[in-house]
């Protein structure tokens, strides 16, 4: 019996696991594989198609871009980010609208910051003028009464300087050299005018001028204030001069020296030196810086020949010269001078009721300017029974008139030039 041909199995390349169809003989009966052969893949079945995929219907890319869209995906792989991505240490991107917020919120923070600080350098000097203020003593020297003038142009203060030692100390009354006389007489009667235009005006009134004074008769000015107070002076000068008082300041021994020595003292030029031991007063002639126990003796002394005549000039010439020290960037913008200088001020002083301390700051600002300074004219010397005093005349009148209407005060009617 013939023999049947051998079928030889050849190896293909490996393929992966999977399912391996047997082979078969001519004869067609199926050899298996041999032992470790690798089976060859099956192919795996076709997927249907879905009847609900969408129609795609792909677009042709331009020729133009297609090179530089692979040249960014190559250069985009190799630097490991697309240029979709955005860097692996980059921050978040800004949300839209929200870039200028941080810088927004800067300029809000410095707003209120600047707000925090204007509001205390209003609030501050607001306060403190308030304060020192209520602390001002008071008095109803411009009590209303029949026959009364009526305002006049501009604005006039009355001011008068006191021998009262009320404030006084035992040791202030020996180092000042006031003595120790009780109550308060004037030696000292000044009005400040502030006309509606042109310069301020500085007047003194001697007190030696003979002029009649309600219920008591006639008698010198200053008889007015010791006998009757501010009230009694107050409407003395009124119907000496036709004018209106509009504001009353009153300055006394106490707290006179400090009030000067806060401000660092006062620059006085004197013409002659001065010695008088009744008011502690010794100072040589030419410039100088004069303290508060200095300065109180000179607007007190009458060691002059013409007396109360050159007192009153050099009492001029000192409030001008304190008003100027006073009212200079030195002492208002330092506060180690300031404060002292209000703590002596409202210790010294005593106003109507009805003034504030804006009202002396306005006053001390008109006369830190260009003042003309002068003493009322009087028809000289008379004797009375009061003793030596100084008359009245026509001048003195014409001198008012000038002031009621508002009008300069012609320079024949000014004393020194006006100066």
């Amino acid at each position: 019996m013939p023999e049947a041909p051998r079928t030889t199995y050849v190896p293909g390349p490996p393929q992966r696991p999977g399912p391996q169809a047997w082979s078969r003989e001519p004869s067609g009966r199926p050899v298996p594989p041999p032992a470790g052969a690798v089976p060859a893949p099956t192919p795996a079945p076709a997927a249907e198609p879905s009847r609900y995929a969408p129609r795609q219907e792909p677009q042709p890319i331009p020729a133009t871009d297609r090179s530089g869209d692979r040249a960014g995906q190559r250069s985009a792989r190799a630097s490991g980010h697309d240029s979709g991505s955005r860097p692996p240490n980059a921050p978040p991107a800004a949300k839209p609208g929200q870039a200028g917020k941080p810088k927004r919120k800067r300029k809000r923070h410095l707003l209120r910051w600047f707000l925090v600080v204007l509001l205390i350098l209003v609030l501050l000097p607001v306060g403190v003028l308030f304060y020192y203020d209520a602390q001002l003593h008071r008095v109803d020297a411009l009590a209303a009464y029949s026959g009364r003038p009526a305002g006049t142009p501009g604005t006039t203060w009355l001011i008068v300087g006191t021998d009262s030692r009320a404030d006084l100390t035992q040791d202030e009354k020996d180092k000042l050299a006031t003595g120790d006389s009780d109550g308060a007489r004037t030696d000292t009667i000044m009005l400040a005018h502030l006309p509606p235009s042109g310069s301020a005006m500085l007047i003194s009134i001697p007190r030696d001028l003979y002029v009649p004074i309600s219920g008591m008769g006639s008698h010198k000015i200053n008889a007015a204030f010791n006998e009757g107070g501010p009230q009694l002076l107050v409407r003395t000068v009124e119907d000496l001069s036709g004018m209106r008082i509009d504001h009353y300041a009153e300055i006394g021994f106490g707290g006179f020296d400090r009030l000067v020595d806060a401000v660092g003292g006062v620059q006085m030029c004197l013409d002659q030196p001065l010695r008088d031991p009744k008011a502690g007063l010794r100072l040589k002639a030419g410039c100088q810086t004069l303290n508060g126990a200095q300065a109180l003796g000179l607007v007190r002394t009458r060691a002059f020949p013409n007396a109360d005549l050159e007192r009153v000039v050099n009492q001029r010439k000192f409030l001008t010269a304190l008003m100027h020290r006073a009212m200079s960037p030195g002492v208002l913008l330092n506060p180690f001078q300031l404060f002292p200088f209000l703590n002596g001020a409202v210790a010294a002083l005593t106003v109507a009721d009805g003034d504030h301390l804006w009202h002396l700051a306005w006053l001390g600002y008109k006369l830190n300017g260009d003042t003309v300074t002068t003493t009322v004219p009087t028809g000289g010397s008379t004797y009375t029974d009061d003793g030596d005093s100084l008359a009245t005349d026509q001048s003195t009148a014409d001198f008012f008139d000038y002031l009621r209407r508002g009008k300069p005060v012609p320079t024949d009617l000014l004393s020194e030039g006006g100066a």
